[in-house]
């Protein structure tokens, strides 16, 4: 693929006097565009759900989903590895984020570290990948050498692999086993894919972690039941999930979290069953996680 053929380098018709436009109306031209990447996003949900599927079963098995990119791209796959844990509990390290650079590299680009091959095979290998993980690699552009070399040591030691671009015919399509292209049209600056591709990628990144979670167990009907009560503002969460559940009143939900040890899943079950805490965690057990299984039909 070259500049000429890349959708994602292409100049978009509708912006092509863009400073010329008053304020409102660059505003209004970018919704526009905006608007179509729901639609481009609709276009690839076949493919998204068979890696959903594929992600669940990993993980399920003991295995991680890990995202791999450079710049925005990997950026936005940090900061969806990074929202697993407080909304869904998840173990250290289950979900990862992989950045060309490193931590750095989230607020300060690195340059160069996006185009080393061997770079994006060093990180992987660096945090022991194995045939048990199924890696993401994410690459707006389609062809970013980092994460063909993460591609490709991934396959090398029998990992899933998903290659998420914006382009069609991406070059990283060629370089794992399904292919995730969603086709956004040009940008409304030229090549600034932070915008539309961006948009995509984090709506794609979200699709696949979220629905990750509920075939795994994460959610109970559209609660967060596994959410982690860090802080004031998820304790409080907490409680409101346990009440939506259950139709308790609130005394009897901070009593049910205090004695499960403030989490929503096992306060539920408590409730809706009639069980003390341990009573709840042996039927979560049998239940593999899954609430809706534990409690039975209601």
């Amino acid at each position: 693929m070259t500049d000429a053929m890349a959708t994602t380098e292409a100049r978009n018709p509708a912006t092509t006097q863009l400073d010329e436009l008053t304020t409102l109306e660059v505003l209004r031209v970018m919704n526009d565009e905006d608007r179509r990447v729901a639609d481009a996003v609709a276009e690839v949900l076949p493919t998204i759900a068979a890696v959903v599927d594929a992600a669940a079963e990993r993980i399920a098995t003991g295995g991680r989903l890990i995202y791999v990119g450079a710049g925005t791209s990997g950026r936005l796959g940090v900061l969806d590895a990074a929202e697993c844990p407080p909304t869904f509990s998840t173990p250290p390290g289950q979900v990862v984020g992989l950045l060309a650079g490193g931590e750095g590299a989230m607020f300060t680009a690195v340059e160069g570290a996006e185009d080393s091959v061997q770079l994006g095979a060093d990180d992987l290998a660096a945090i022991g990948v194995t045939e048990r993980d199924l890696v993401v690699g994410i690459a707006a552009s389609g062809r970013t050498p980092y994460v063909i070399g993460a591609l490709d040591h991934a396959r090398a030691v029998g990992a899933a692999t998903v290659a998420f671009s914006c382009n069609r015919g991406a070059t990283i399509s060629g370089h794992a086993e399904v292919a995730i292209e969603v086709d956004n049209g040009p940008e409304v600056v030229t090549g600034s894919t932070r915008l539309k591709a961006g948009t995509s990628q984090k709506m794609v990144l979200n699709m696949i972690s979220t629905a990750t979670m509920v075939r795994l167990g994460k959610v109970y009907g559209n609660l967060m039941v596994d959410v982690s009560p860090t802080n004031e503002k998820l304790r409080d969460r907490a409680v409101r999930i346990v009440r939506s559940a259950t139709g308790c009143d609130e005394a009897q939900a901070r009593a049910a979290l205090a004695e499960a040890g403030d989490h929503a899943k096992t306060a539920i079950v408590m409730i809706l069953c009639g069980v003390d805490a341990d009573g709840a965690r042996d039927r979560l057990s049998s239940s593999h996680g899954f609430v809706r299984a534990a409690v039975g039909p209601r």
